[in-house]
């Protein structure tokens, strides 16, 4: 029993620690290639408008701006013997297979999109409570040294989640139908959450709510009692200028990266001529290749040869590559050049990503772990809606060139917010604020 016990530890191992942010990321991109790159280039293959596959997207990273309302919750609230974020993880990540379900019992949802916009509304609900409870147990539990190549396994993770779901579906949609399609990644999901079920936080915790065990000490000691305590502590941590700094480049570097994402696949289909099943098996490759190297290469990097030096040379990367795009237009209806485009982007976009949430995840307390690290993220997610309200007005106003051109200068804000930023001294004072509550 002991031994049981003993390997199902989080704190004790670190490959355990590993395999199961892999998974939960795994999990959480499954539903993020259906949503948020599949169904809006199945609709642009229906010929659905720009408006209607905005609204969509909207409803889809709506949800996401919530996740500061239910990060507090699990700070304030959780089930110690059973570990501080556990018990949320597998609430959610349940949550997130039976939504799914629901999503995919519409009938005919090209036909009925308020019926789909409701479906994508309601399994981004539980997407966002499944992140801010996963993102939680990982603050908690990933020690500082391992954040970087932690968060490039969990970021790699969640692309080839989403390359993988994407592409399944995809096919299965062609083949089969909408049902089949979704209820399959669906079970995908539901299979994942074995995974927090049997793995404990903890040696000394229960694996179930009848089982023998207790709470860590550790997590007595941190954890807050009352609602006063957790404000005052969130405040603390926000009313610092350099917290200020990281959530603005949080929500210009996903807002931008939405927004873009969100055109190519109206791009592809409407001016190279690709068809939604060609744009999404390559987005899918992207996404795989880009998350096999995020894991391989995305931490060793930023331990080489600096965190800041490699996302400035990322951001310089998609900048210049944007900006060849909008230039180039005589090779726009060439497959070639653009699948290359697509998965060289994906691959730099990946890599950054992984830099940013490094920062944000070194620079939180743990005292208030989820709900700090997912309003960094809600920030993002915000950016995010925004992003992809962008594509409406600024196609309709623009050509291409230009709409491309607006991608890039966001990518030159997003340099000069990380130049300003002192992440040295942001990290000093969390680590104060911690001592004096201690």
């Amino acid at each position: 029993m002991k031994l049981k016990i003993r390997l199902s530890s989080l704190a004790e191992r670190v490959s355990l620690r590993y395999f199961t942010f892999i998974a939960l990321y795994f999990a959480e991109g499954l539903p993020m290639g259906i949503l948020f790159i599949g169904i809006p280039a199945w609709m642009a293959m229906n010929n659905k408008s720009v408006t209607e596959i905005g609204a969509f997207d909207v409803a889809c990273a709506m949800p996401w701006t919530f996740k500061f309302f239910i990060a507090p919750m699990m700070d304030r609230y959780t089930f110690l013997p059973m570990g501080r974020k556990r018990p949320w993880v597998i609430i959610c990540q349940t949550g997130l297979f039976l939504s799914l379900l629901i999503m995919a019992s519409i009938k005919d949802p090209l036909n009925h999109l308020s019926l789909l916009v409701a479906g994508g509304f309601l399994v981004s609900i539980f997407g966002a409570a499944q992140d801010a409870a996963t993102d939680g147990l990982a603050v908690d539990n990933i020690p500082a040294e391992e954040q970087a190549r932690a968060n490039a396994f969990m970021g790699g993770a969640r692309m080839i989640g989403s390359s993988f779901a994407l592409a399944l579906s995809t096919w299965l949609l062609e083949r089969y139908n909408f049902f089949i399609s979704t209820a399959t990644i669906g079970l995908a999901v539901g299979l994942i959450t074995l995974v927090p079920i049997l793995i404990r936080e903890h040696q000394e915790e229960r694996l179930f709510p009848w089982s023998d065990g207790q709470a860590n000490k550790s997590n007595e000691q941190i954890q807050i009692s009352s609602w006063m305590e957790m404000y005052r502590s969130l405040y603390a941590a926000f009313s610092l200028r350099n917290a200020f700094l990281l959530a603005l480049l949080l929500f210009l570097s996903q807002g931008s990266y939405n927004y873009f994402e969100k055109l190519l696949p109206i791009f592809a289909v409407k001016v190279t001529g690709w068809t939604h099943v060609y744009y999404s098996n390559a987005f899918a490759v992207a996404d795989l290749t880009g998350g096999v190297a995020g894991i391989l290469l995305g931490g060793w990097l930023i331990e080489r040869f600096g965190i800041k030096r490699m996302i400035y040379l990322y951001f310089f990367f998609i900048c210049a590559q944007t900006l060849l795009l909008g230039f180039l237009d005589q090779y726009w209806k060439d497959t070639g050049f653009l699948y290359s485009y697509i998965v060289v982007y994906r691959w730099v976009n990946a890599f950054a990503k992984i830099g940013v949430f490094a920062i944000a995840m070194q620079c939180c307390s743990k005292r208030v772990s989820a709900s700090q690290f997912t309003f960094y993220m809600t920030i993002g997610a915000v950016g995010s809606m925004v992003g992809a309200a962008l594509i409406s007005p600024v196609k309709n106003s623009f050509n291409w060139e230009i709409s491309f051109m607006f991608f890039a200068v966001m990518m030159v804000l997003c340099a000069v917010i990380l130049w300003v930023l002192n992440i040295k001294k942001l990290e000093q004072q969390i680590e104060g604020l911690e001592k004096h509550h201690q």
